[in-house]
């Protein structure tokens, strides 16, 4: 995927020393996406059935400030628009979200503010695999019920500090988010343990070893607060064989009634043309098993035909057709 829609280059034209860059990139996706016995749940916590069939749009837009001291230290922040659909058929935008900010050098990144942890950055696990459909509604995590943070365009609850490194074929990662929830009534400013009425962290560890066209992962994570304490995991395989790429996962977590086992391969029928398949079962005890199959047609200039259809774990069909972009 391009992930340039088009670049300013500010300044420096002097010898020796390094430029700044804004650049601004991203993605958007149209079509048809049907749910069967599709529900929304109301502001008084009632749930209401909606049209099984609606009309899927979302475009993502990232900003880039890019920079580099004369050592060599790479320096980035990242924010995110996006405007979405939603079940109800309303549409509606977000953003600029919640800043992200980023160091690296060699073989070293440290991630702070707006981003993803350990699992869902997919540093050492491989945890959304090749997801089905225009909206990748079957992934071989679906079942499972982990209690993650990931980037996203609007504002977050939680700040996460996330550090990696990677020597060779190793990587190493940890991260650790903080969440103080605020009195409503009380300032922000108020830092009297009447204002504050939870404390929630989470830290994740975890480690992946590549070798040759295989890679294999796992991480450990615990969020403890006021009213949870609740330990997880995650653990992936990963590579390719030909024309074949796959992936399987294995996850768990004290909020799960069972360990989550998923799978997803990805076979590329041309050059042009891949097939992709999707399983995940096991976590919560009435959940079914949840799979999908699709395609992935490339038009050309980061345009693409994508659909698939399938069963999620509530025992509907879901599916879904339509063009995704890239710029």
């Amino acid at each position: 995927m391009k992930k340039i829609l088009f670049a300013t280059t500010a300044l420096i034209a002097t010898s020796g020393m390094a430029a700044a860059e804004i650049k601004i990139g991203g993605s958007a996706r149209f079509g048809l996406v049907y749910v069967e016995d599709q529900t929304t749940t109301l502001s008084n916590g009632a749930s209401e059935t909606v049209d099984e069939t609606r009309v899927e749009q979302r475009f993502r837009v990232n900003i880039d400030g890019i920079t580099e001291s004369d050592s060599g230290v790479k320096f980035e922040a990242r924010i995110r628009l996006e405007a979405n659909e939603a079940v109800d058929n309303s549409i509606s935008g977000r953003g600029p979200g919640a800043a992200r900010f980023t160091v690296s050098t060699g073989g070293f990144r440290l991630d702070l503010g707006n981003t993803s942890d350990v699992i869902d950055s997919g540093d050492v696990v491989d945890f959304f695999g090749y997801g089905v459909g225009l909206t990748s509604f079957i992934e071989q995590s679906s079942n499972g019920d982990l209690d993650l943070v990931g980037f996203g365009a609007g504002s977050q609850d939680t700040t996460t500090v996330k550090a990696r490194y990677t020597a060779g074929d190793f990587t190493v990662a940890a991260s650790y988010s903080d969440n103080q929830l605020i009195d409503d009534a009380a300032s922000i400013a108020d830092t009297s343990s009447e204002a504050v009425q939870a404390d929630v962290q989470q830290y994740q560890i975890g480690a992946s070893y590549n070798f040759g066209n295989y890679t294999v992962g796992a991480a450990f994570g615990n969020t403890d607060g006021d009213t949870v304490d609740e330990d997880f995991w995650a653990a992936s395989f990963n590579g390719e064989i030909g024309a074949v790429a796959f992936s399987v996962l294995a996850t768990d977590s004290d909020d799960q009634d069972d360990v989550t086992f998923g799978a997803s391969l990805n076979y590329a029928l041309s050059s042009a043309t891949d097939l992709r398949f999707a399983i995940s079962d096991g976590g919560d005890d009435d959940a079914e098993t949840s799979f999908g199959v699709g395609f992935r047609h490339s038009l050309g200039g980061g345009v693409s035909l994508r659909g698939g259809v399938g069963q999620n774990a509530d025992d509907n069909t879901v599916a879904d057709l339509g063009v995704a972009l890239s710029f």
